[in-house]
Order: C-alpha cells, then structure tokens, then sequence
C-alpha cells in the first residue's frame, strides 16, 4: 500500500484543506476559490500511474506521474479555454486513486491528460510548443490533448486550439514520460470556414527518430492513420504545410494516440 495525499493551498503556502489515503483519497472542498490557490497531489509511489480528478465539472485522466503535482487553479484570461463549471462555487470533490498494474496495458488513447499545465510538469502526457498565437489560453498547445473536439468556431472553450500564430515554423511536441507503444493517430483540424485554414500535409517524429508524413483533408472530422507498431517517449509535429487559401489560420484541435504503455 502507497500513500496520496491531495491538499489545497492558497498564494502564501497556507493549507487551506487535505487529506491523504491508501492508494486514493477523495477530498471535499467546501469553499470557493481565490485567485493564487492551488491543488497539490503528492504521491508516496512515483513514478506510477494514477487515476486523477481535480475538479467534478471537469473529468479524469489517467496520468503517469513522477513526482509532486502542483496545479495551480486558473483565474481571468487563463480559464477560457476551460468549462465555466470547472473550478466554480462552494463545492468541488478531487479524488486521486493509484492505477491497477495491470491498466498500463490497456488499449487507449495515450495522449489525452485533461489536467495538463504549462511549463515543468511531474504530470503526463505533456504537451508544449515553440509559439503559442499570443500566449492566450484559448491557443495552448495543451488544448491539443484535453479531449474536447469541437471544431467549427475558434475561441474560448469549447472551441479552444493549438494556434501558430502564422508561423512557419511552428512546432508542437507531446512528452510521455516514459516509453509507450502506438499504432494509431487520430488528428482534428480546426475548421472554422472562411476564418481558418488546413494543414495538407504535416510530418510526425517520433524520439527514436522514426518520420512519418501525413496527408490531411479540409474539415473538423477525426482524421484516422493506422502506423506500423512503434516505441517512442515523445513526438512533434513540424513542417506544417498549409492549403492554397486566402486564410492564414490553421489550427489544431485534437491529437489522439492510441497503443499501450
């Protein structure tokens, strides 16, 4: 048996709330947030994989952590790309139960994390990118791989996206945290017509260096390509070639990866 614990602490470090268990805890917070809180889940066994719910409105992810989380609760601009259930009110239960060994094995999509952040995380899979169109929230690289895949409009949530911001060269890198097995991706692309743009053809690599170019087509509709059996810790997607269109605003709304790991 592992201990977890999951506190909530406000901007000063004060504890405003905790509770820890054998292999999971469901902690009820009955107060509402302010701005500088944040949730905190220290498990006893790292790394390992864990079933983790910060929030009610939200959902769960199945996560590989490595160390301390810390999350820190959204404020302003930073929760747009967010339900407006999530985090609001009097009354929020987090719950956080160590996986079974034998789940890891389980045939899904490996890249959804719905609880992913900016920045260093402890928390997979990761999500980043080297431009970000403005640093809003509503175009995080992490909106890529939060399970939601509306698809016809752009802003805030539902239709949050990875944006590029018009770069060329723009990159977008999802970490596992450790090897995995995949044989599957799935892509939705934003198709908010006339607004946007589509990528025809973009290129994934994979960490042991293994390059696979993908053609897409125009539309918001899941995008399914079937690989040979890999291992890999990572993956970008780069060289994003846009259509011939008078929009220059592609955007990416989903990547699913399924496999084992």
């Amino acid at each position: 048996m592992s201990k977890v614990l999951v506190k909530i602490e406000n901007g000063n470090g004060m504890v405003l709330c905790e509770k820890s268990g054998e292999e999971e805890v469901t902690l009820v917070y009955a107060a509402e947030y302010r701005e500088g809180d944040r949730i905190i889940v220290e498990a006893e066994e790292v790394p390992s994989f864990y079933h983790i719910q910060l929030d009610d409105a939200k959902g769960r992810s199945f996560v590989y952590l490595t160390g301390s989380m810390v999350y820190e609760i959204p404020f302003g601009e930073k929760r747009v790309n967010t339900s407006p259930k999530v985090f609001s009110g009097e009354m929020h239960v987090l719950r956080v139960k160590k996986a079974f060994a034998e789940e890891k094995e389980n045939y899904r999509n490996l890249a959804e994390n719905i609880w992913d952040q900016h920045g260093e995380v402890c928390c997979y899979p990761h999500a980043s990118a080297n431009v970000e169109t403005r640093g809003e929230s509503v175009f995080a690289a992490l909106n890529a791989i939060d399970g939601v895949t509306a698809a016809e409009s752009h802003g805030n949530w539902p239709y949050e996206s990875w944006g590029i911001n018009r770069r060329d060269d723009a990159v977008w890198r999802l970490d596992f945290g450790r090897p995995v097995k995949t044989d599957r991706l799935v892509v939705y692309t934003r198709a908010d017509f006339p607004h946007d743009n589509w990528w025809e053809k973009l290129t994934v690599t994979f960490s042991d260096g293994t390059r696979k170019v993908l053609e897409l087509c125009k539309g918001g509709e899941a995008q399914v390509f079937e690989l040979p059996e890999l291992e890999t810790e990572w993956l970008e997607l780069s060289e994003l070639i846009k259509a011939e269109d008078p929009s220059p605003f592609p955007a990416l709304i989903q990547l699913e990866v399924y496999g084992r790991g």
